[in-house]
């Protein structure tokens, strides 16, 4: 190897070990601040789809997302965080661990009320008929993306480097990681 082609694939070893390096923070970040699009008030509001809520009935509408929650399922802490909010707000006392119980389930292809992230959000926030419960104003917008985030690697959603790795329930599933993706059918059910 002459010393042009070393120099050249130590320049291009490095170069790689920096994107990889970029991409691992991103992939990491904690965020500390509110993102501005979930601070703004100048958002249309809806009325709440559920008279369930999680503590206190509120009767104040709920803003519609701003956004498709961009930047949150990318993160997988963002995403760890969803999962221990599911947990802490038992989402599993009607979904079960994803496979569904007196919800529907999660793991699978068919969504309702829509797949993409903004309708995952406005399901959470307004609550829907039959159960679902209104958990605007109880959570805050951060939080319901992290939510949204979780709910979608539940399905394959998410990229395998960022869905969690490990089951922390004693009713163990499969990994979020380890699930094959499930391309959405929307409105089945």
């Amino acid at each position: 190897m002459t010393a042009t082609a070393a120099s050249t694939a130590r320049i291009a070893a490095l170069a790689l070990s920096s994107a990889l390096a970029l991409c691992a923070c991103e992939r990491e970040m904690r965020r500390f601040e509110t993102p501005p699009d979930n601070r703004s008030s100048a958002r249309p509001e809806t009325p709440r789809t559920s008279t369930l809520q999680p503590a206190e009935a509120r009767s104040d509408a709920v803003r519609m997302p701003a956004g498709n929650g961009e930047g949150y399922e990318g993160n997988a802490y963002n995403v760890a965080q969803g999962k221990r909010l599911y947990r802490w707000y038992n989402c599993g006392g009607c979904h079960a661990q994803g496979g569904g119980g007196m919800g529907p389930a999660l793991i699978d292809d068919q969504w309702r009320y829509g797949s993409e992230p903004a309708q995952i959000f406005s399901t959470i926030m307004q609550g829907r008929p039959n159960g679902m419960p209104s958990f605007g104003g109880h959570l805050s917008e951060d939080q319901v993306w992290q939510l949204t985030a979780y709910v979608r690697s539940m399905s394959g959603q998410l990229r395998k480097d960022v869905a969690p790795g490990r089951a922390d329930s004693l009713q163990a599933n499969e990994p979020e990681a380890a699930r094959d993706r499930e391309p959405p059918r929307p409105g089945a059910k």
